[in-house]
């Protein structure tokens, strides 16, 4: 008990009198319920009460410390122990007056998983959500921060110009967890329909550079056992780049909101977990024959709980509500399927890329191209849902196009143009894996397996001899 002992006196001294003071004025409030004044009733507590949940309210934020200039922001973790530690002061004074404190609480903390506050002024929810969109994920698409699936969380990449933050700092499983604890299940949902409303965008562009392209993606998608033609009309198309660029975006995307769900998920199960058992029970037992419409709804109890579903409700949302005019839902969904050709066929590319090589201690490629997994099975997944065809034989068609460009990537003698030749042909690997609706089966029926045993032999041996 020696460090509970008082070293200086007069330090402490004044620091007790006006512990006295407010311990006394706090008794004070409890002897008198409420007084009239000017034929106004004036109760103390309630007073006392709506003064705490304004002074709570504007803490939480301010402690936030959020600099718009300088794009600073404090880590989830760092703000979720300065709340519980104000939290503990403020039910301290249940000792002195009697107020329900709780309800304080219920108040303030539920105002924070919205956009904004009863009083119209940015709350936690919406400043996490900018800072994560505007700063975080920008800084990925410029190719300064990488996702390392073998660490779930998003890093620095070594960069001539240094970022102020370290993005594992902001991303990892601990400060995901302690984001969903803060914004709860209605913040992070907002958080996720503001992530769809940025990929219902990209999706937007790259229909846009399907249209530009349809006449050589229809003749690519009946030609694709015909490989000098494949090749003179590979030539034709434009905008190749942007295309696998735009798709890794929404890779990234998708890729941070699957650590964000699986992080609410987690917390979650910490505090109702036989209600999200319930929920996940719920899920798997969908019988197949279900109306879609039905499904969706399951779907979407399923992903405000945090569990992953095959098809996203969120992004289906985002996507269906994009209106083009003066097409026709034929149309539309002939867009959709070639939009998969696009990227089918734009994949060989990749194979030039300095920066696509694999890396094994990773688990992916520093320009994150091994989102494309993700961004292909989630966007098929929602496009031929809004559209009502069959996700399985569009998947199907975009495996047989992609493996039949990568292969003739294969019989290419030029050493720049295949130089990460084998960290490409990975991806139809991760696509499958990622894919609910395709199996190894049927990628070996177009793409033989040993290829792509000899293409991990290959990268890990050299990621040994670069490493040595």
């Amino acid at each position: 008990g020696v460090e509970s002992m008082r070293k200086n006196r007069l330090l402490v001294t004044n620091l007790d009198k006006l512990h006295t003071a407010l311990s006394e004025l706090c008794f004070s409030i409890n002897y008198v319920p409420n007084m009239v004044v000017w034929e106004h009733t004036f109760t103390p507590r309630e007073y006392l009460t709506s003064h705490l949940e304004i002074r709570f309210t504007k803490s939480i934020v301010g402690m936030t410390m959020y600099n718009q200039a300088t794009q600073e922001i404090a880590k989830p973790s760092e703000l979720l122990t300065s709340v519980r530690s104000y939290m503990t002061v403020l039910q301290s004074i249940e000792n002195y007056v009697q107020i329900d404190i709780t309800r304080v609480f219920n108040n303030v903390l539920l105002q924070q998983t919205q956009h904004l506050d009863s009083h119209g002024e940015p709350t936690i929810t919406s400043l996490y959500t900018n800072w994560y969109l505007e700063t975080l994920l920008r800084q990925v698409s410029n190719g300064h921060i990488a996702y390392f699936p073998a660490m779930k969380a998003f890093v620095n990449l070594p960069t001539e110009n240094e970022l102020t933050f370290n993005a594992e700092e902001y991303s990892d499983i601990s400060e995901m967890r302690s984001l969903s604890e803060l914004l709860g299940p209605y913040g992070m949902k907002f958080l996720s329909e503001s992530l769809m409303w940025h990929i219902s965008s990209q999706v937007a562009e790259l229909k846009k550079l399907v249209v530009d392209n349809v006449e050589v993606l229809n003749q690519m998608r009946t030609s694709f056992d015909k490989p000098e033609q494949m090749a003179a009309l590979f030539k034709k198309l434009s905008s190749v780049d942007s295309v696998l660029k735009r798709m890794t975006i929404i890779g990234v995307i998708l890729s941070f909101r699957s650590l964000a769900q699986e992080a609410l998920r987690d917390v979650l199960s910490l505090h109702i977990p036989f209600l999200v058992s319930s929920v996940e029970d719920f899920k798997d037992h969908i019988p197949r024959e279900t109306d879609m419409k039905v499904a969706m709804n399951v779907y979407e109890l399923s992903s405000a709980a945090g569990l992953p579903c095959e098809i996203d409700p969120a992004l289906v949302v985002a996507l269906s509500s994009q209106k083009s005019e003066n097409i026709s839902p034929e149309e539309e969904y002939k867009i959709a399927c070639l939009l998969m050709v696009f990227v089918a066929v734009s994949m060989p590319t990749l194979a030039s890329n300095v920066m696509s090589q694999y890396s094994p201690a990773i688990e992916g490629h520093c320009n994150n191209i091994h989102c494309l997994a993700k961004a292909v099975n989630q966007i098929a997944a929602a496009l031929f849902t809004i559209h009502k065809g069959s996700i399985e034989d569009r998947l199907k068609e975009f495996l047989a196009l992609a493996s039949s460009s990568l292969l003739k990537i294969g019989q290419e003698t030029d050493k720049m143009t295949t130089r990460n030749r084998e960290s490409v042909y990975l991806l139809l690997d991760m696509i499958v894996q990622e894919s609910p609706f395709l199996t190894m089966d049927l990628l070996e029926s177009c793409f033989p397996y040993v290829l792509l045993r000899n293409a991990y032999h290959a990268v890990y041996k050299q990621s040994i001899s670069s490493s040595a």
